[in-house]
């Protein structure tokens, strides 16, 4: 089969890239076949900007073509035409996609499409290797999404993590420098560029730079503030400096012109010097309950400081001709709105509601009853953890500012460990995708592991089918993912990790209520008798040669480490906390020891940290 592809002159990178996709894929699905297939692939921009992306497939026997409102849309259309001809990409890792042979008489296919929202991204999270993020942001298209956040000016600390081989003690750290970080981050973003994916950046790491400090990371360090910055930082308890020693965790002084006037100049020489980022997170300290408390701010909250801040941030963008779009950020004490402060240009700026503390028990549930907001107590806060009460924070918001926004949400950020089998996290992911647009929100950004594939990256997939198709039903793609991945037994995948979803508790591991608990200790032993009765099912797909696919083996994997997990939170849920802290140690061993088989899965760190600091394992050492 001799394909054909006809693109603009001098094509946009994502353009040429689609079609050296479109070739490879169909050539493999094709391979066999004799004639010649023509495909025109062309981008016909929308009258008004800012659209979502839309695109237009019409597909034969000689060939056809793919039309979308921007060079990114041709891609994304590409791989939805690709998916409706049966290619299942299902996960970020090498060698899971299903690519099927057709003939040429199958290819058939005239639609059209617009994404049901505009924001359709993923926050790097978790401790991760150069070729995670490289082998994600490949993926991150074909699963319909159409943003990546490389979070700090630098994602140093993600690749630091993995590589220093952080919370294994099983293996040496590896060569690894903050030269090596910036090199890899430009491929990335090269990488992006080609595939025409939005680019956000930074969030973290203003208010520490601020204030002298480089702040890459969440990392103390032991050098004191510089006496000409100590001024600058947040008065707490009478006292200014690093809160708890860390740079990227300490707020300011903002009743203090020269702190506004830092941060400020910062943000803006940062835009200046990077054209390239589409959206520049500006946010202020990783912690609550330390603002500063010196009399200038106390007569006002931090979210008037705030707004104030962003309105010097705009006027000096303004001044450099910077068409720079901000993300501001609804999270800690920010989510209480302001009390008179307005943005002079909302256009520029884009609202981020950062739900943190909720629950991911159930979907966001939208009704007319929402509570009202608590009065705002400074460094006294509560974050609230039902979904009404975070919802009530957003209505308010929205009072304020009816510009563009999206979520920016957690489940596949620590609140999955909880869930044994994804399905039920999957489906929270689904109902919550669905009613966004009820919640006055134009899109969703999960902050995440980009590792959260134990036992699939089923949930991942729900998401981004669910941002590009609103009407996505979460059972046809469970069909559609599982028998792809696990072929005709996959009812009985399904089956197996939908009891378990059934048996886990997302808010237990993230150390939402008593840790003990009868009941989480009796599911957590009916865990464990399930695990070993799905045995047989496993070594049935386990021949001489090996398993029949990827996801059987890392199937068996995800089933010796549950057996662990549940015995572990069994334990700590009757009470007996020496048992916990031994049968920890041990789900930590073989997370360790089986860290390089599952790599591409299983975020050893990051489930090591969480269980250690949210659900309330000891932190003993091996």
């Amino acid at each position: 089969m001799n394909i054909k592809t006809i693109c603009p002159p001098a094509p946009p990178q994502p353009v040429a890239f689609a079609a050296s996709e479109l070739s490879a894929y169909l050539g493999r699905m094709l391979a066999g076949e004799e004639g010649e297939l023509t495909l025109r692939l062309e981008v016909c921009p929308d009258h008004e900007p800012g659209l979502p992306d839309r695109f237009a497939v019409e597909l034969g026997e000689a060939g056809g073509s793919i039309v979308g409102n921007c060079a990114r849309s041709v891609l994304l259309g590409v791989y939805d035409c690709l998916r409706r001809l049966g290619c299942r990409f299902l996960a970020p890792v090498r060698g899971c996609e299903v690519v099927p042979a057709v003939s040429r008489r199958e290819l058939a296919l005239r639609y059209q499409h617009r994404a049901s929202f505009y924001h359709r991204g993923v926050c790097i999270e978790g401790a991760d290797s150069r070729e995670n993020v490289l082998d994600f942001i490949d993926w991150l298209p074909k699963a319909g999404y159409n943003s990546f956040f490389l979070q700090f000016k630098s994602p140093y600390i993600f690749y630091a993590r993995w590589y220093e081989h952080r919370e294994n003690p099983l293996r040496a750290p590896e060569p690894f420098t903050r030269a090596d970080a910036l090199a890899w981050m430009e491929e990335a973003e090269g990488e992006m560029a080609r595939r025409g994916l939005l680019l956000h950046k930074v969030g973290h790491g203003w208010t520490g730079e601020a204030l002298g400090c480089e702040a890459q990371s969440w990392d103390a360090v032991s050098a004191e503030l510089a006496e000409d910055k100590r001024p600058l930082a947040a008065e707490v308890e009478g006292a200014r400096g690093l809160w708890k020693g860390v740079p990227a965790n300490t707020n300011l002084c903002f009743h203090n012109g020269e702190a506004v006037d830092a941060f400020a100049a910062l943000v803006a020489g940062y835009a200046k010097d990077h054209p390239n980022v589409d959206y520049l997170h500006v946010w202020l300290a990783d912690a609550y309950n330390n603002v500063c408390e010196c009399e200038g701010c106390r007569r006002t909250t931090p979210s008037d400081q705030y707004m104030e801040l962003l309105g010097e941030i705009d006027r000096r963008l303004t001044r450099l001709g910077l068409p720079t779009k901000i993300v501001f950020l609804l999270y800690q004490e920010l989510l209480w709105p302001p009390a008179g402060a307005e943005l002079e240009h909302p256009e520029r700026f884009v609202l981020m509601f950062a739900p943190i503390s909720r629950t991911f028990e159930q979907s966001y549930q939208v009704g007319a009853g929402l509570p009202p907001i608590p009065p705002y107590e400074r460094n006294r806060i509560v974050l609230p953890t039902s979904l009404e009460e975070n919802l009530a924070f957003l209505r308010g918001w929205q009072g304020k500012f009816a510009g563009d926004s999206f979520v920016y949400d957690y489940p596949l950020g620590r609140a999955h460990y909880g869930d044994f089998g994804y399905v039920k996290l999957a489906r929270v992911i689904s109902g919550d995708v669905k009613r966004l647009g009820e919640l006055g929100l134009n899109g969703y950004v999960s902050c995440q592991e980009l590792r959260a594939g134990l036992p699939s990256f089923f949930p991942n997939y729900v998401l981004g089918r669910t941002l590009m198709d609103r009407e996505a039903d979460v059972n046809q793609l469970m069909e559609e993912y599982f028998s792809a991945a696990y072929g005709e037994d996959w009812p009985a995948v399904s089956d197996y990790l939908f009891r378990l979803s059934s048996l886990s508790s997302t808010d237990y591991v993230n150390g939402k209520g008593p840790r003990e608990d009868g009941d989480m200790a009796a599911r957590m032993e009916a865990v464990r008798e399930l695990c070993l009765d799905f045995g047989p099912t496993l070594d049935a797909h386990r021949g001489a040669e090996g398993w029949a696919t990827p996801f059987w083996r890392v199937l068996d994997g995800h089933r010796d480490y549950v057996r662990r997990l549940a015995r572990a939170l069994g334990r700590l849920a009757r009470g007996d906390a020496a048992g916990a802290a031994s049968a920890w140690r041990e789900l930590r061993q073989l997370v360790c020891e089986r860290e390089p088989e599952l790599q591409p899965w299983l975020d050893g760190y990051r489930v090591l940290e969480v269980t250690q600091h949210y659900t309330g394992f000891s932190p003993d050492e091996l």
